[in-house]
């Protein structure tokens, strides 16, 4: 890291951590992939909130994916969640929103409501689900192609989307498509992607980000817009066809100090009390599964910055707390762990 930042553990021993999310009052709250959502105590402890590995598939790219809290949460203690449920008898494995009510540090039995269920899978990648509440209250979920490169055009499918809703699981009339689209499809705010696998939204200008997984050649860094296409799969990375739109940043596929396989972890460094420089302040972190590192873009000159690098395990989820540390959530199989950057200066 740049000279003058350190290091600390917060929490470690997490199984398969893939998503991250302080709630508005503080509480750092983690999600296992294969179903289980834990909080994090200020000891380094950990409790379960939630566990739901009955009802969970996690196969490869399912699982419990994505958590997001109600803007009042203080007031309803609402948490939303994007799982992948089991296949049953009658139905095929798919992917469902749903919202529980938090009552201190646990879940409230039986609060569970569907608002969403989405598309049934046909395989086990590119599943998207993450969740985020954007600056016009509406809540925001992702859906990759499911290895299906056909149905990211279509607005027929939920595919390869971003969706939008109501934070009740209605969807809003001023949708783009919702005329002319029936039923779920209404909640189709945006096409043309891969596999969005996080999402972040600036507390300033709310610009939102949404981090797409390339296949060969490229990553890309998108601005959220209604009605976009992202152009998958007929283009990857930067083009200049005016029916689709580019994204603001892109790097390539390697194995150097800025390059990768897949873009993950994503996070504005905003807080209301920052700890790191000024020049930090604005900045987009964004990681990669392969390349071992967490970098900064800064949207004002469009340039990209090395912040970390030589980390063992992969950097899943970025997060910006309370405090203005930054978090890193490191996936390590049943050695998983959240590490916390703090600037002391």
């Amino acid at each position: 890291m740049p000279p003058d930042f350190a290091q600390r553990n917060v929490v470690k021993g997490l199984r398969a951590p893939i998503d991250m999310a302080f709630a508005p009052d503080g509480r750092l709250f983690v999600l296992e992939q294969g179903g289980r959502v834990r909080i994090v105590g200020s000891d380094g402890s950990l409790s379960t909130f939630l566990n739901i590995k009955a009802l969970v598939d996690n196969t490869a790219g399912r699982g419990l994916l994505g958590i997001a809290f109600d803007p009042d949460f203080e007031s309803n203690g609402f948490v939303y969640l994007d799982y992948t449920r089991r296949a049953t008898a009658t139905r095929a494995a798919h992917t469902v929103v749903v919202r529980v009510r938090a009552q201190g540090d646990r879940a409230v039995p039986g609060s569970e409501r569907r608002l969403l269920r989405l598309d049934r899978h046909r395989t086990p990648n590119h599943t998207g689900g993450a969740l985020e509440f954007g600056s016009d209250g509406k809540l925001y979920v992702t859906t990759g192609d499911n290895e299906r490169q056909q149905l990211p055009q279509r607005l027929r499918s939920t595919m390869g989307k971003i969706l939008r809703i109501n934070k009740d699981g209605t969807i809003p009339a001023s949708n783009p498509f919702y005329d002319r689209l029936k039923g779920r499809k209404r909640a189709i705010w945006a096409r043309g992607l891969r596999n969005p696998f996080k999402v972040d939204v600036s507390p300033s200008t709310g610009a939102m980000f949404v981090n797409d997984v390339g296949e060969d050649t490229w990553e890309e860094i998108n601005r959220a817009r209604a009605g976009a296409n992202y152009g998958w799969p007929k283009v990857e990375g930067i083009e200049s066809l005016a029916k689709y739109q580019s994204p603001i940043f892109t790097y390539g596929h390697g194995s150097t100090g800025s390059t990768g396989c897949a873009i993950t972890g994503g996070a504005f460094y905003e807080p209301a009390n920052p700890q790191f420089p000024a020049s930090y302040v604005g900045d987009y972190f964004y990681s990669d599964y392969c390349g071992g590192w967490v970098r900064r873009y800064d949207p004002a000159s469009g340039k990209s910055y090395r912040f970390a690098r030589g980390l063992t395990k992969p950097a899943l989820d970025i997060e910006v707390g309370p405090k203005g540390a930054l978090y890193l959530l490191l996936r390590g199989g049943a050695k998983g762990k959240i590490v916390r950057i703090v600037h002391p200066g």
